[in-house]
């Protein structure tokens, strides 16, 4: 692997990518080419990639596992080699097309469920921040240009909300040219069946129609516009959490969103002879601060990017590899104890196990 594996990352994750970055951990000394030991992997490439490799052979099961459930694979294959397998999901875009009544409860439940809220809207009164104070974007555009303003992929979730029949066609004709996660539209049962008809008489197919989720939400007996908002979200979540891309159905198990450090990413992506120490959580145990793949970073310089929870048990792990920069150690793992008597003498609320693999970059 090149040192510019992680811009490679964001670069995936920026076009809507679920990627793993698979790492072989061993036990020969730092060198500056640390980084080969680690691969980045795609749905797309894992397809491709060749069966005959043994490392392949060894990552292939637990990498598409952690595609499919966002949880990081932890495996000892010996007493020397151990394979590290995070997944990192690209961040949730809640796109809202229309800024009326339904749109600012949506907005707001949308940003506090985790996603980043993008609200569009041809109108400048409906269209503006003091409006949507939680949103990421406000964007007052057309809904015939807009599109151009905004970056629809596999982690876009598509709410249209607008205020008439016309605008919604035109949004969907938009919409159904682009591979997301989610289409919602709402409306009457008769007012759905009209857009759909009309699409259908103007070449659509019914395959790609029937990726609409319309009437939108789920049926909760919705009336007021925040309660058609808390169904709409609620599909949302599900669509999210649920949803098997490849079969197109609802799943049974949900998908874990893993945690994302992505000021230790952006730290790791630059061109820089700065030796490194990166600190990540690999399992846990109990109540504790931070979950698998939280990540700190230490630098050669003294800086400290990202966090495992804080506390004495970071300050002593943070000790631990500062040891192995200075004394040429590849990786360790470390147990983090916060539980009975180490918890009281820490102050800690929290009361669980987390083990951290301590991985180094000399240059």
């Amino acid at each position: 692997m090149e040192k510019n594996l992680y811009k490679n990352l964001f670069e995936k994750l920026d076009l809507g990518k679920r990627v793993v970055i698979a790492t072989v951990l061993d036990n020969n000394p730092c060198n500056s080419n640390s980084f080969q030991n680690k691969i980045l992997l795609t749905q797309e490439d894992l397809i491709k990639y060749d069966k005959a490799s043994s490392f392949y052979e060894t990552i292939y099961e637990k990498a598409k596992y952690a595609l499919e459930t966002g949880n990081l694979q932890f495996v000892k294959v010996s007493e020397e080699k151990t394979y590290l397998i995070e997944p990192y999901f690209p961040e949730p875009n809640l796109i809202v097309l229309g800024g009326g009544h339904i749109a600012k409860p949506l907005v707001e439940f949308g940003a506090k469920a985790g996603f980043s809220v993008t609200v569009i809207d041809d109108r400048p009164s409906f269209a503006n921040k003091p409006r949507f104070p939680e949103a990421e974007n406000v964007i007052c555009e057309s809904f015939e240009k807009c599109f151009d303003l905004i970056n629809l992929n596999e982690s876009s979730f598509v709410v249209t909300v607008t205020r008439g029949h016309r605008h919604d066609m035109d949004c969907l004709r938009k919409i159904l040219k682009y591979d997301t996660a989610y289409i919602g539209m709402i409306g009457s049962k008769r007012r759905v069946k009209g857009v759909m008809e009309q699409l259908l008489s103007e070449g659509y197919s019914q395959e790609k129609l029937n990726r609409v989720n319309a009437p939108i939400g789920l049926e909760i007996g919705a009336v007021t516009p925040e309660e058609i908002a808390f169904s709409i979200i609620a599909q949302v979540i599900q669509y999210r959490r649920l949803f098997d891309r490849t079969t197109g159905t609802i799943k049974k198990s949900k998908t874990n969103w893993p945690e994302f450090d992505r000021d230790v990413l952006t730290k790791l992506s630059e061109e820089d002879n700065l030796s490194k120490a990166v600190i990540t959580i690999v399992s846990t145990k109990g109540s504790v601060p931070r979950k698998e793949g939280a990540k700190l970073l230490i630098t050669s310089n003294g800086e400290l990017v990202g966090s495992i929870g804080g506390g004495c048990s970071e300050g002593a792990v943070i000790n631990t590899a500062r040891y192995m920069l200075r004394n040429n150690i590849t990786y360790q793992i470390e147990r983090i104890d916060m539980t009975g008597d180490v918890a009281e003498n820490e102050g800690m609320v929290c009361g669980g196990i987390m083990d951290v693999v301590i991985e180094c970059f000399n240059f």
